[in-house]
């Protein structure tokens, strides 16, 4: 298997797919915010409200302005204009789920776009919450699906 994002020279180098359809593209990722009991107890509703602002709220705003913001952060993906991103965050037991589902019309996927959604919306959880503890982690992130492109991936 050859790495997509290295040319024959060996040299890094931005995927041409000038000569791809375009296709419906979503993904959807995961990112798990072990808060632990402390941070917990300030769960009110939906939500933790702290000094910073409601918590959960922000995340999903820094979320959404990530995912559209991927190409900046991430050097070789491509500049897409999302059609959506939809972030939702829940709680179980002492953790925060994040998902953020992304969606365009394009030549190449938006896996990266879900995964860097998710990812500074659990950062952004991280960061509102730290003054209450800093025994926090950040457990997992991860594609949990995507659709178009050569083939569609749905983890069990």
């Amino acid at each position: 298997m050859s790495l997509s994002h290295i040319n024959a020279d060996g040299n890094p180098a931005m995927v041409d797919v000038g000569a791809k359809a375009v296709t419906r593209r979503t993904a959807r990722a995961r990112s798990v915010v072990e808060l632990g009991d402390a941070i917990m107890q300030h769960l009110v509703g939906s939500d933790i409200q702290t000094k910073k602002g409601p918590v959960f709220q922000t995340a999903i705003i820094a979320g959404t302005m990530a995912a559209k913001r991927t190409d900046e952060l991430i050097p070789l993906c491509h500049s897409l204009g999302l059609d959506n991103c939809q972030l939702t965050i829940t709680t179980e037991g002492s953790a925060a789920i994040v998902e953020c589902l992304v969606s365009t019309e394009g030549k190449t996927g938006v896996e990266m776009e879900a995964l860097v959604g998710a990812s500074v919306a659990a950062l952004t959880i991280y960061d509102m919450c730290k003054a209450m503890s800093h025994h926090i982690t950040i457990r997992e992130t991860l594609l949990v699906e995507k659709t178009g492109g050569k083939r569609d991936f749905k983890r069990d």
